[in-house]
């Protein structure tokens, strides 16, 4: 096969980093865990408004099963830089290649969706920019000050990769502000290699821990996906180094294959073990937990944060 060929077959498929790897069947989902398509005609004018900005938005690239609800609700989580990442995460529907480099205009557009579409709350998050010095944390501040300057009773959450090895990134980021810091440790530090395998256990628990120790008053928020094999103890150690940490919030949801050549699904945690988590995790502190089989990192986020809010000044108070 030619050089060129190749390149036009790696542009018309999501994940070329992928094809080597053996199919693994996508197992039928259990009720509890099927959605409807959307239809609804605020989530098409949601669409629209996405379109017209030229936005990348993660409900579309990680295909959530949440987008017709969330986006019904003029409730999207935009993804800043670019729809390309840089890493090949063996859960992650976003496309994997070399990023095209950063879009100044960018940090405007976002700040202008999010003031049409009349947010209380917005997420935003990013693909994994290791060709970029800094990781992409300058164009994460950049965003936090545009919108603070097109809606500032706006609240905003961040979910930031892990930025290894972008000395001062996090600072960065952190000094612009946002209302929550956000990053997932995605799952229990035995299946990085095979799950998470550009990324370092130990180092999303430390970007989780100098953020609280830059400003300790800042919100901060982890997620783990369950379905890959882990253990109930495995996941009450990984709660635990969060609490070390001091992170407030943990949201768990179901893991779901996005297609054949990604990371099988082991098996569909019911919903009682979903409230057993829930339960274990408040026991061991967190302000906040979400913890349901479609709960992903901005699902009802601005009610989330609204609670959060609440719980830790009913904590002060006592």
């Amino acid at each position: 096969m030619s050089t060129t060929t190749r390149i036009e077959i790696d542009r018309r498929v999501r994940h070329p980093e992928k094809q080597g790897r053996p199919d693994h069947p996508i197992s039928r989902k259990p009720a509890w865990i099927r959605v409807k398509a959307p239809t609804h005609p605020v989530y098409l004018e949601t669409r629209a408004l996405m379109r017209a900005q030229g936005l990348v938005t993660v409900c579309e690239e990680a295909a959530c099963p949440n987008i017709g609800e969330c986006w019904s609700q003029r409730h999207a989580t935009m993804m800043i830089g670019g729809e390309i990442c840089t890493r090949a995460c063996a859960f992650c529907n976003v496309s994997t290649g070399l990023p095209a480099p950063l879009d100044a205009t960018e940090p405007a557009r976002v700040a202008h969706a999010v003031a049409t579409l009349g947010l209380r709350h917005v997420v935003i998050t990013s693909v994994d920019r290791d060709d970029v010095a800094d990781g992409g944390a300058a164009h994460f501040a950049a965003v936090i000050t545009a919108i603070r300057a097109a809606a500032p009773d706006t609240t905003i959450e961040i979910l930031t990769p892990d930025f290894l090895r972008k000395s001062g990134a996090v600072n960065l980021v952190v000094a612009a502000r946002p209302d929550v810091y956000n990053h997932n440790l995605e799952t229990v530090p035995r299946l990085y290699p095979a799950i998470r395998p550009g990324a370092r256990y130990y180092q999303s628990l430390r970007l989780l821990d100098q953020v609280k120790q830059i400003d300790p008053a800042m919100f901060t928020k982890s997620g783990l996906m369950v379905g890959l094999g882990e253990s109930r103890g495995e996941i009450g150690q990984v709660m635990d180094d969060l609490r070390i940490a001091d992170v407030d919030f943990l949201t768990i949801g179901q893991y779901l294959q996005p297609s054949v050549k990604h990371a099988a699904v082991d098996r569909y945690v019911t919903p009682e073990e979903f409230e057993d988590y829930a339960t274990m995790a408040r026991a061991k502190g967190f302000l906040q937990v979400s913890a349901t089989p479609l709960t992903r990192s901005s699902y009802h986020a601005d009610a989330d944060f609204a609670a959060l809010r609440a719980a830790r000044e009913g904590a002060s108070r006592k």
